[in-house]
């Protein structure tokens, strides 16, 4: 029976050196030939896909983690915030002195000092992740798309926007102040969050996976996902099938039907092949 797979992308399908093993590659390839449909399935807006990922030949994407879908180069789905909202979210993070990023699938249009202060955060963000060397780890290298002489922070075609932690504190504030919107914080569990994050509320992974499937006509039951971290929780549940990364955290671990290996150890390979996907 095909499957309809869902992949999240940051250490998942790419580790936090921006790399996509060799196997999972193959695997991806192998797997499309025996008639299975693979979906990035992601917290990045469309410009950070880098193109090694289309290269491979997925189905599309679900992108701003539910907020965007394309299916057959074809937009499904968009629901970005109005210039009105951004606006509001801009103005809030620079009365408060927070950098940001806004996310947008024509680009990430930074803030005016989101460079030099996400040096040390990013650095962190890959330490954290395993990366051996980060000393040259900067916004430029670990993410795709960024922009850094924008203008125009006031957009009407943002996914969402993310912003850097000064403290714990700077969530919680947004959380409150901001709750007609969806507030999230990535980079770490709990306390030790990096970003924290704010988009369109009511939205998740689950969510835009529903959306898919009554686009394409397939059945719930035919779904797999996999991914690494608490944000993929969601998706987790609604699939049939749920694989967690080896290299992931102990909730999205606890939360999944199969643990496979490390990104960087051919955990997606090793996960079809336990499927029988390939």
């Amino acid at each position: 029976m095909s499957q309809v797979i869902f992949l999240d992308v940051d250490g998942t399908l790419v580790n936090y050196e921006n790399e996509i093993p060799a196997s999972a590659i193959e695997a991806i390839k192998l797997a499309r030939q025996n008639g299975h449909r693979i979906y990035a399935c992601t917290g990045r807006s469309r410009a950070e896909m880098q193109p090694e990922i289309w290269d491979i030949g997925i189905d599309g994407m679900i992108g701003g983690n539910g907020n965007y879908i394309e299916s057959d180069n074809q937009v499904i789905y968009h629901n970005s915030l109005s210039l009105a909202e951004c606006t509001e979210i801009v103005d809030y993070l620079h009365a408060h002195g927070l950098e940001f990023y806004l996310e947008s699938n024509s680009g990430l249009y930074a803030s005016e000092n989101f460079f030099e202060r996400s040096i040390p955060v990013l650095q962190e963000y890959c330490k954290r992740k395993g990366m051996d060397n980060v000393q040259d780890v900067t916004a430029e290298t670990v993410m795709h798309g960024m922009v850094f002489d924008s203008t125009n922070y006031y957009r009407d075609d943002v996914n969402k926007i993310s912003f850097i932690l000064e403290s714990y504190q700077d969530y919680l504030d947004a959380k409150t102040h901001f709750s007609q919107f969806e507030v999230n914080t990535w980079g770490g569990k709990g306390e030790v969050a990096l970003f924290g994050d704010v988009g369109v509320k009511g939205i998740d992974k689950a969510f835009a996976i529903d959306q898919l499937l009554n686009h394409l006509g397939a059945d719930k039951k035919n779904t797999i996902a996999f991914g690494d971290a608490k944000i993929d929780i969601p998706m987790f549940q609604y699939c049939a099938q749920s694989v967690a990364m080896g290299s992931g955290g102990p909730e999205a671990k606890a939360a999944a039907d199969y643990i496979t290996t490390g990104v960087d150890e051919d955990g997606i390979y090793q996960a079809f092949k336990h499927l029988e996907l390939i």
